[in-house]
Parts: C-alpha cells; structure tokens; sequence
C-alpha cells in the first residue's frame, strides 16, 4: 500500500472563500508558498457566493469602515490581469428615515462627512426619496442619507481574480479537502484531509468562514465564540415598465428590510441575522414571507412571486469586528503558528483587500501596510487578544 505522499508550504490555508482567496493572494505576491485547502468541492460555495455585494464606506463599525476605506484603489484599479471586467460599478446606498428620526439621518450624515472622503453622504428630504426610487410609498419616510460612491462589486470576479493571481504566483488549492485532524509538533503543523490529503507548514491560517471555531477545536485552540447568522434574500421581478437600473440600494435606518437593483429584477432581504450553526444554510419560508410583507409595507409594488431565493451565512465574534492575529500561545495549548482570519461578519467582501493585506503583514511578522494604517487600522484592534473580543458591540448587527 502506497503511504500518502506530504504536502508541503510555507503557510497553510483553511478555507478558500473571500477570506482564505484574498489572504493567499496577499502572501503569494510576497513570494511565501501558499496551500489552501478548502472543504467544499468549489471554493466560495456558502458566504462569499451569496453576497449582496455592496461596497461602502459609511456601512459598520468604526473599524469596518476603515478596512473598506483601505481595500477601496485596490478595487477602483485593481493590478493588470487581475480582472477584465469592473469590480465597482455605480450604484449609492440609501438608508431612510421614519418620522421622529431626522436627527438620527442627520447624525448619519455628519459623521459619514466628517472625514470628507469618497465615504461621505448628502441628506434627502421626502420628496428627494421619491425622486430616488419611485415606488416608495408616500408619508412614510420623511428623510434620508445618500452615499453616492456606493458600489455594486462584482464578488465573483474579484474572488476568481484572487485564485487565479494566487495560483499565477505559485499558490495551490486543493477542494474537497475538509480538514478532519490537526496537530502540532516540533514547531509544524501537520493536517489531514477527510480525502486523505496530509498537509505541513510552520503557519495554518483559519480563514475557514462559519466553521472556524471548529477547526480551532480540531487544533486544540481556544475558540473565539464565532456565531454564524442566516441571512435570506430573494429575487422580484421590478414594477412593469419601470427603469430601476438606476436606483440605489435602499434600506430603512433600523435595517429591518432593504432592496436592490439586479439584472433587471429587484434583490430583497428582510435584513434577518438568525443564529445557526456552520451548514449549508437554506432560507426560511417565513424569513421570505417577511421580506415580502415589509417591501410591501414601504412601496406601492405588489410582489406576486419570488423568482429566487436563498440564505448566506455571515458570522460574527462578540464584538463585531475581525480577527486578523496569531493565537496567543496558552490559548493554542503552547503551540506556535495558529492563525486567525474570522468573524468578517456581513462586510468580508467589501473589506477583504485591506483585511487580507493586514492579515498578511501579521502572520510574516511584520506591521500593517502603511496605507492601511494610515486608514486608522491597528494590529491590536484586530488582534485575537484583544479586550473587547468578548463583550458585544451595540453596533454590530444582530
């Protein structure tokens, strides 16, 4: 019987979504051997193919904001070959305001300006929210906040773009590679794939989406406390004869429902965040039925069927913002080299190209990025360690 032959890296990859695509295109454009091993048969099959795939700059907390800021030349003029279509395209984003809450759309907007870049907002009255997106029923918004330099993205073109840069730079990924075994010794990891696969190198990143805390158990690591949160959406043919191309994403200010333009049609979600464990999620009748109801509640059109739907899974640690750091030591059981890349939330898309560039830097042992860190962005704010890891952020969506 022929033994299984070792594959080897410098760093070893768990998860070849967004996360796992973006971070191994960063450390392969350093010249590190890069392995990524991914679970499913295609890499990016349950969050990042799943996404609204929305970028801005004024959506999340603090830090959030700050990684999008960092990762927005990327995408505006990403490197030659990278692509050959956009990955920004216009589109704005609008959240609205219910009567009683203009200071609050007003307190939107002042801070989305306060840093006078390409994140900022201009402020809408009622008969401007009409203007934006017609169908929207009268009297029952009474003001609004507009960024325009909102952006659809193209998620897949930008997820293929990193697999292909990381595979042109000498990266390997290897699908339907579940990790079932890990272990550490004489300053290497060792794991072995339910395919039978076995894998080494001094560095394993977790980028492994709504299962990273059990990959941790697998190694041995304390876990982050990571909640996976379905998230549904659905597709509805757009009011007969009417031009939505041009509309922006709209959502009320307590994220209870919002719409987009897609392909012609109109991308509805009920803005849910259920907690459920890792799986390959599906939507909810329910959750569909009140995306419907609350659309309906704010516009004048009459949805007759969904033509799609489906869920996503977006997962979060206490606090709502990412990990990027190694393990300390005792909480990896005193072993080296555990590194994490979680809890991206709903904003890993939009966020991936200056998270990835900081978890890269980290993980070879060096500082952020100057321009990263110039955005206001800190190791020790995305640090594993860090003190409000495990107290909950109120401006982290539940």
């Amino acid at each position: 019987m022929t033994e299984t032959a070792t594959e080897t890296a410098d760093i070893l990859i768990l998860g070849a979504g967004m996360a796992g695509a973006s971070v191994g295109y960063a450390l392969a454009g350093r010249g590190v051997s890069v392995l990524l091993l991914e679970r499913e048969d295609q890499p990016g099959y349950h969050s990042t193919g799943r996404s609204a795939a929305l970028f801005s700059e004024t959506y999340g907390p603090p830090l959030v904001r700050r990684l999008s800021a960092a990762s927005r030349a990327f995408l505006d003029a990403p490197p030659d070959g990278f692509t050959e279509v956009p990955l920004l395209t216009p589109r704005g984003l609008l959240a609205m305001g219910l009567p009683g809450q203009d200071e609050a759309i007003d307190a939107l907007v002042d801070e989305a300006c306060a840093g006078g870049g390409p994140g900022t907002m201009e402020h809408l009255d009622a008969a401007a929210l009409l203007e934006a997106v017609p169908i929207l029923r009268p009297g029952v918004f009474t003001s609004g906040a507009l960024e325009p330099g909102a952006r659809d993205m193209d998620v897949d073109a930008l997820h293929t773009g990193f697999l292909k840069g990381l595979r042109r730079m000498g990266g390997r990924v290897l699908a339907g590679a579940e990790a079932a075994a890990l272990s550490h010794a004489g300053g290497v990891w060792r794991v072995a794939t339910r395919g039978g696969a076995v894998c080494e190198a001094p560095v394993v990143v977790n980028a492994a989406g709504a299962w990273a805390d059990e990959v941790a158990g697998l190694a041995g690591v304390r876990p982050l406390g990571l909640t996976p949160k379905r998230r549904t959406a659905l597709l509805v043919d757009a009011p007969a004869g009417a031009s939505v191309a041009g509309w922006p994403m709209t959502g009320d200010l307590d994220d209870t429902v919002y719409f987009k333009p897609d392909a012609g049609r109109l991308l509805l979600s009920p803005a849910d965040a259920t907690p459920v464990p890792p799986q390959d999620v599906q939507p909810e009748l329910e959750d569909v039925a009140v995306a419907v109801d609350r659309f309906q509640r704010i516009t004048t059109h009459t949805v007759e069927r969904p033509r799609a739907t489906w869920a996503g899974l977006r997962s979060f640690v206490p606090d709502g913002v990412p990990v990027a750091g190694f393990a300390p030591e005792p909480d990896a059981g005193g072993a080296s080299g555990f590194f994490w890349l979680a809890g991206q939330g709903g904003y890993g898309i939009q966020t991936a190209v200056g998270l990835a560039r900081a978890a890269a830097a980290l993980a070879l042992g060096e500082a952020l990025p100057d321009d990263v860190a110039a955005k206001g962005v800190t190791a020790a704010a995305l640090a594993p360690e860090r003190p409000t890891l495990s107290v909950p952020n109120p401006e982290a969506p539940r």
